[in-house]
């Protein structure tokens, strides 16, 4: 005898596996995870799945019914029947749940005309306009009501009730536990069909167009950041709401700096002389050039930080802030004079400069020969 059938009924709220004090969220989660494991659909052909299924049904049933719940609380089973603690579920009240926790995942239809389906659009920016923000117009595919069959589909803008579904758009049927539904064939689930398709948009009642919109990137943007614009999806073909556009930001690459978060790093080149004697020197940010102060003996890869000279943080109106890391530039063409005075700088600092001197790896030889 299957564990659904037994004359010695478990307790519910160990069935769905929660507390006595479960709040309706906690039944919910439970339920659907045993729903999602046992249901019928899943595991055909196996009685034992399907018994855990129906206990866990009638289970939610009962504790999701807040007056059901009170009667079970209070008396157990017997509080739920006349006939020894038997309890037969509620089908019509277990498809409306079974339809509010699953919606279309099983076949079942939630109530109210479905919503338009959501759009993608990938929009290419500018680094600058990443970190500050800009004011666009953007032009997103959409569809609308055929003006030629003002939406009906038809060239005589009437269309027939659907014989298969009774003109619901799905077809109901029974399987198991539940009384379930699909959507219909003949109608795809309109409930009306067009006999004289109109040839404008072929019987759909929906052509394309091009909307335009205004967008407002805000500041501090960065590349894969996703902006919701609600409402501006395509429309619902059964009178529901419209869906919602997604805007996905490209930032393309700067050919100065590159950003890490909110901060903004560059390098700037420096000669020997400005990194010995040091110097003040213009560094580009994103406000435009600014002074910039070097120290005298300041090393190639050292890092300034010009403060606020960053990204807008997202959300915020603080910037992050502007890292410049030095490097020193070696000059490749000397003149005669130049070499000259580098040599005799060289000669002060105690250093051996002379162009037929033995290679680094000869000296390496030496080394190890002496040792």
């Amino acid at each position: 005898m299957g564990r659904g059938m037994s004359s010695q009924k478990r307790d519910y709220y160990e069935v769905l596996g929660v507390p006595k004090t479960a709040t309706e969220l906690e039944l919910k989660t439970a339920f659907r995870k045993i729903a999602l494991e046992h249901h019928p659909d899943r595991n055909p052909d196996n009685p034992a799945s399907e018994d855990i299924f129906k206990e866990a049904a009638e289970a939610y049933e009962v504790l999701s019914t807040p007056e059901k719940r009170a009667r079970y609380d209070r008396m157990g089973h017997a509080g739920l029947g006349s006939n020894g603690g038997g309890y037969a579920a509620d089908f019509g009240s277990m498809a409306d749940i079974f339809a509010e926790i699953f919606g279309d995942f099983f076949g079942t239809r939630s109530r109210g005309p479905a919503r338009g389906a959501d759009l993608r659009l990938e929009l290419s920016i500018s680094f600058e306009e990443a970190a500050f923000g800009k004011q666009t117009e953007i032009k997103v595919p959409k569809t609308r009501a055929c003006a030629a069959c003002e939406g009906s589909g038809s060239k005589s803008k009437k269309r027939q009730s659907c014989q298969q579904c009774g003109g619901s758009g799905h077809i109901q049927y029974r399987q198991g536990f539940f009384a379930l539904s699909r959507t219909c064939s003949i109608c795809h689930g309109k409930g009306t069909f067009a006999q004289d398709a109109c040839t404008s948009c072929q019987g759909e009642g929906q052509e394309p167009y091009e909307a335009k919109l205004d967008l407002s990137i805000p500041p501090g943007v960065d590349h894969g950041t996703r902006l919701r614009l609600q409402g501006e999806g395509a429309s619902s073909e059964e009178g529901g709401p419209p869906g919602d556009l997604y805007v996905f930001i490209h930032v393309r690459e700067h050919p100065l700096f590159i950003r890490n978060e909110s901060d903004v790093w560059c390098e700037l080149p420096i000669s020997i002389v400005q990194a010995a004697l040091g110097a003040e020197l213009e560094v580009p940010t994103l406000d435009g050039p600014v002074k910039m102060k070097i120290p005298e003996g300041t090393q190639t890869g050292t890092i300034f930080r010009l403060r606020g000279k960053g990204i807008v943080r997202l959300g915020s109106q603080s910037r992050g802030d502007q890292r410049v890391r030095v490097m020193l530039e070696t000059p490749m063409r000397l003149s005669p004079k130049q070499r000259e005075l580098l040599a005799q700088f060289a000669a002060e600092c105690g250093e051996e400069v002379n162009p037929q001197s033995r290679s680094f790896f000869q000296k390496v030889k030496d080394l190890f020969d002496n040792k």
